[in-house]
């Protein structure tokens, strides 16, 4: 079980932004709150796109805890898998 984040660089109100998706909703849950990103925050909350999108800072957080960094290929057949 894991925590991953992609290598999506979009741009949001002076952020660049990625997408941060885990093996379990408990596994995102607790990264979320490791790395200092408010829960209500959270997308598509209990489907199998849920995910949180993440500054390039928590990016950089999240991987020093031991999220695995993919890209966005490996983001969505992950996330049909889950399907």
């Amino acid at each position: 079980m894991a925590v991953y984040v992609d290598n999506m660089k979009a741009k949001y109100r002076g952020m660049i932004m990625c997408h941060m998706i885990a093996d379990t909703q408990t596994e995102l849950l607790e990264m979320a709150d490791k790395i200092g990103v408010q829960r209500k925050w959270i997308q598509d909350y209990g489907t199998s796109l849920e995910h949180f999108d993440i500054c390039m800072s928590k990016r950089k957080k999240a991987v020093a805890l031991g999220a695995i960094e993919i890209n966005m290929r490996d983001l969505v057949r992950m996330v049909k898998k889950k399907e």
